[in-house]
C-alpha cells in the first residue's frame, strides 16, 4: 500500500497492491473514464460508468439545493447497485486523467457514508505502462444492497461558506485552473474571479509531472499548501 507519510493511506491504492488482490471477490474496480474508453481496454475485472449520473445532471432544477453538486439518494443507490457496489463492497476508482474523475467517484461514495473506497494512485496510465492485468470483457453482475448515509459535514453550504468569509481561521483554497482563478478564463459563467481573501493552488500541483500523474509525496504537498496558509490548525474550505 502507499504510505509516503500520508495522514490517511488508506485512501490511495498502489498499482502492485490491487494486482494481488485483483480477484478478491469482495473488491469492486470502478473504472471513471467515459464509457467508450472503458470498452476499449480497461483493468481486469472493472466496472464502466455507463453514464456518470452520480454528479448532477444540469438539468435539474437550480433552486434544489438539497444535494448540491452531487445526485439525490435513490439516484446514486441505484446506480451502486448496478455496478455491483455493496454496502460491504471495497472499492477501488481508477481514471487516465490524473484521478480527477476517480477522486469525484470517491467523493461521492464518502459522502454517501461508504467510506471503504481508495483511489488508484497513478491510474490506468501507471497500471497500463506496468503491464498489469487488462481485459475488454465485463464482470459478471452481482446483487448487493447499497444505502446511502449521507454526511452532510463533507458539504459547506453557500451560506455557511458566505459566513466564513474573513475569518481569520478560516482559509478558502481555490484549485481550479489559473484561468479561473484570475478571471481572464470564464468557462462560460456570467461572473469571474474567486473569493474574496481566498488562496489558489491549481489541482494539476497535487500530482506529479510524469506520464502516471501519481499524487506527490505527503511532505511536497505539506510544504506546498503551509506556503500558501493552508494549515492543519485551519478550517479549509474548498472549491
Amino acid at each position: 500500500m502507499t504510505t509516503q507519510g500520508y495522514a490517511r493511506p488508506e485512501m490511495l491504492a498502489d498499482t502492485d497492491w490491487l494486482a494481488e488482490h485483483i480477484d478478491d471477490p469482495n473488491i469492486r474496480i470502478i473504472d471513471c473514464d467515459e464509457f467508450p474508453e472503458y470498452r476499449r481496454s480497461h483493468i481486469k475485472n472493472a466496472v464502466g460508468i455507463q453514464v456518470h449520473h452520480y454528479i448532477k445532471h444540469p438539468d435539474y432544477p437550480k433552486d434544489s439545493h438539497a444535494y448540491p453538486w452531487v445526485a439525490e439518494p435513490d439516484v446514486v443507490k441505484e446506480l451502486m447497485e448496478k455496478m455491483g457496489i455493496g454496502d460491504d463492497t471495497l472499492v477501488v476508482t481508477y481514471d487516465a486523467n490524473g484521478s480527477l474523475s476517480a477522486a469525484r467517484f470517491w467523493w461521492v461514495l464518502n459522502y454517501y457514508g461508504h467510506t471503504n473506497v481508495k483511489v488508484l494512485n497513478g491510474g490506468w496510465r501507471k497500471w497500463h505502462d506496468e503491464g498489469k492485468p487488462t481485459s475488454i470483457d465485463r464482470p459478471p453482475v452481482v446483487s448487493v444492497t447499497f444505502t446511502p448515509n449521507a454526511n452532510e459535514d463533507l458539504i459547506c453550504t453557500l451560506d455557511y461558506g458566505v459566513g466564513q468569509v474573513g475569518h481569520s481561521d478560516t482559509v478558502f483554497l481555490d484549485v481550479r485552473a489559473d484561468g479561473e482563478w484570475d478571471g481572464s478564463n470564464s468557462r462560460g459563467n456570467e461572473r469571474v474571479g474567486h473569493i474574496p481573501g481566498a488562496v489558489h493552488l491549481e489541482w494539476t500541483n497535487f500530482l506529479n509531472e510524469d506520464r502516471h500523474r501519481t499524487f506527490k509525496t505527503a511532505e511536497e504537498l505539506r510544504s506546498m499548501l503551509e506556503m500558501i496558509g493552508v494549515t492543519a490548525d485551519k478550517n479549509v474550505i474548498t472549491y
